[in-house]
């Protein structure tokens, strides 16, 4: 499941012409690191979710419910 919400999350970025670096500066994150998160090797919590869903300038539920 986490990768299903990793593919779901790189979709929501590609749909905005977003580089990932761009997506982590607004994360205060490393571009490395939310590159972990595309690639399913970071694990998400709730809270990091909604943060990625607000850069994303999308709902939680999009990347919950395909």
């Amino acid at each position: 499941k986490v990768l299903l919400i990793s593919e779901r999350i790189r979709e929501r970025r590609e749909q905005l012409n977003y580089t990932q670096q761009y997506v982590a500066a607004k994360l205060k994150i490393t571009q490395n690191a939310y590159s972990k998160i595309e690639c399913g090797y970071s694990s998400l919590n709730v809270a990091r979710m909604y943060e990625i869903a607000v850069a994303l300038e999308t709902d939680i539920l999009t990347f919950l419910i395909h």
